[in-house]
């Protein structure tokens, strides 16, 4: 199965609408509820990233009977030094998105705890690509 959800930047009312929509089908399927929590965790966090940093985005979610694959792409400002971003607590987020409660630098790494594999890729000026796996069955 696949599902497409696109992501509006600077729009955080919205910011969450497309992990709900994957954890209504994740049940569905009768995942288990600690395999759904990881992966909603991070698809949160990709999505308000998205939000937080560029004019838009999408996510695009494959599911089968052994894993969930998630790609994230966006035509943001890019990551200049991805292992930078990866740190907990960095963050380039304006100081509008960090009053709104946003921007607190744990959004990469939480990605990365919550998902069995991650690779991000990105290119100044152009965007960010993050593509995402998590197993069923551990």
């Amino acid at each position: 199965m696949e599902f497409r959800y696109e992501i509006e930047g600077g729009n955080f009312s919205r910011a969450g609408h497309a992990s709900s929509a994957v954890k209504k089908i994740l049940k569905q399927l009768n995942v288990d509820n600690k395999v759904i929590k990881r992966v909603v965790v991070a698809l949160y966090e990709g999505e308000v990233n998205v939000v937080a940093h560029a004019e838009k985005g999408s996510m695009m979610v494959d599911i089968d009977e052994q894993r969930i694959r998630i790609r994230i792409e966006d035509s943001g400002p890019g990551i200049p030094d991805i292992d930078l971003a990866m740190q907990a607590g960095f963050s380039t987020a304006s100081a509008a998105v960090r009053e709104m409660g946003f921007g607190a630098g744990m959004g990469l790494p939480n990605m990365k705890k919550n998902t069995d594999q991650m690779h991000v890729t990105s290119e100044v000026g152009k965007g960010t690509q993050v593509e995402m796996i998590t197993w069923f069955r551990q």
